[in-house]
């Protein structure tokens, strides 16, 4: 007779071992993790329907041992796992046999390029002190990348030149399209404001332990991810004494990263950092550390790169031996109750791929809020099939809804906020006031089927509502966004 085991520190199985310990308070719930800290959701609100907030904090495992006194905390990598005898090995050695496992092991940064001690990956909390360490001496940098992280330390980062090499035609793709990508990137080129609004989300910090007492994770252990306000705290300055000095190299990616030695050898110019749109680059005489060269042939040198670049599924250590069925990132394949293909062996969080039919109005990223939701959901459907019963689908899985921060804008997405896999067949709306917010809806037959809303637009309980509920909004046509119509009145 085994027991629950979930494998992985971060949201997800973290989650999954506390709602596990809620439903089963007189078994025992192993959580296997290879980082001394777990990551805990804190401060969780329900917005509305589906849209929720909460904080992630960091703690010492003891705290999550204390707070459930049935849950024990393993802290080890997986060396391997036998899915045929339902045995997890440690790396320290130990088997731990299951009846139910659960796996959240998270993914990792996909490197532009492996081994390079100038190209750091952000990832987890130690990688984000370590480009804080490295910043303070840094006077250019370049980030390579489009995501949330790439966003975030675009604005962050002062006193120090940015590069930013993007493969698409405009910032934020996964979030947003071109017409939110120019709302938004008008304020990297304002003044940023000099006193910040106090975030409430995540501080992150490994101080409780004492700094030489903290083990010092091995390159290759994968720490958590890390949370939407990783940046609060760092304090991300450079050398020089200015605030923000971004370029943006658009449509190209890394073609080859050359270090001093090597440039020097190849006999080319590298460029300087320009500064006036309307003057010709010149050549660039300071040495640097590092040199990028990108596929529109330019060639930058900086100090060091961010690699930024996305995540991908970090199944590797489960793979051997077991025939998991995977999905097209790389993810273990997962039906609607969270069950890899191998029996009593589920998945939730960034290492899975959600393979059931999803709602026409939702789709897996993987981002915080839904690590939370799958981990929270995969144990509703291990405890049901432990005791012969059936869970249904998650209400969170029934429309896609992320709240965030970008550049200090409160950001909501809703469904199929880019229109991803509508065709050509649908309409956008948009009303956008410069500086202030950025309303852009996707219809489709008349129906909301997706939303962006930057800014303090309070629409987002209606809009909801409105792809919800499906109903057709053809009689309203443009009024729907007109500002001097209260809409929620109309849907009360």
């Amino acid at each position: 007779m085994g027991k629950f085991v979930v494998v992985g520190g971060g949201i997800a199985g973290v989650t999954c071992a506390e709602q596990l310990a809620v439903s089963f308070p007189s078994e025992e719930i192993l959580l296997v993790t290879a980082s001394p800290v777990i990551k805990a959701v804190t401060n969780f609100k329900q917005v509305s329907k589906t849209l929720e907030e909460f904080d992630v904090e960091e703690q010492p495992s003891t705290v999550l041992e204390s707070r459930f006194p049935n849950i024990k905390v393993i802290e080890s990598g997986v060396k391997q796992l036998k899915s045929k005898e339902h045995c997890v090995f440690t790396e320290d050695g130990n088997q731990h046999i299951y009846k139910k496992l659960c796996l959240c092991a998270g993914a990792k940064p996909k490197l532009i390029c492996e081994g390079n001690p100038y190209v750091l990956g952000i990832r987890d909390t130690d990688s984000a002190q370590e480009f804080q360490r490295q910043l303070t001496k840094a006077k250019r940098i370049m980030i390579i990348g489009n995501g949330g992280i790439a966003l975030e330390l675009v604005y962050e980062i002062e006193g120090c030149e940015v590069i930013w090499a993007i493969k698409d035609k405009a910032i934020g793709n996964t979030f947003f399209d071109a017409g939110a990508a120019e709302f938004l990137t008008s304020r990297l080129i304002s003044e940023k404001p000099e006193a910040k609004i106090p975030h409430k989300r995540t501080k992150y910090t490994t101080e409780g332990m004492k700094k030489e007492a903290r083990p010092k994770a091995k390159a290759d252990t994968v720490g958590s991810a890390l949370g939407p306000d990783w940046h609060e705290g760092l304090d991300l300055k450079g050398t020089k004494e200015f605030s923000h000095k971004v370029h943006m190299e658009t449509m190209c990616e890394v073609k080859k990263i050359y270090l001093q030695e090597e440039f020097r050898l190849l006999k080319k110019n590298s460029l300087t950092f320009p500064t006036d749109p309307h003057k010709s680059v010149t050549t660039d005489n300071e040495t640097w550390p590092v040199y990028v060269e990108l596929t529109n042939g330019k060639l930058y040198g900086c100090d060091f790169i961010v690699s930024a670049t996305g995540v991908t599924p970090n199944t590797e250590p489960f793979l051997h031996g077991n025939s998991f069925d995977l999905g097209e990132d790389g993810g273990l394949k997962v039906d609607e109750h969270m069950l890899t293909s191998l029996p009593d062996i589920y998945a939730a969080g960034d290492i899975c791929t959600a393979s059931w039919q999803p709602s026409p109005v939702w789709q897996q990223m993987r981002l915080w809020t839904q690590a939370r939701q799958m981990g929270w959901y995969a144990a509703k459907c291990m405890a049901a099939a432990s005791v012969g019963d059936y869970t249904d689908m998650d209400f969170s899985f029934e429309l896609f809804a992320h709240v965030t921060k970008f550049f200090n804008y409160k950001v909501v997405l809703l469904g199929k906020y880019n229109a991803q896999g509508l065709g050509s067949d649908h309409e956008l709306m948009l009303r956008c006031t410069k500086g202030q917010e950025y309303v852009k809806v996707v219809m489709q037959n008349g129906r909301m089927m997706g939303a962006v809303l930057i800014g303090e637009t309070d629409l987002e309980e209606t809009f909801e509502n409105l792809i919800l509920n499906q109903m057709d909004l053809s009689p309203y046509g443009e009024e729907l966004l007109d500002p001097n119509i209260d809409i929620e009145d109309y849907f009360d």
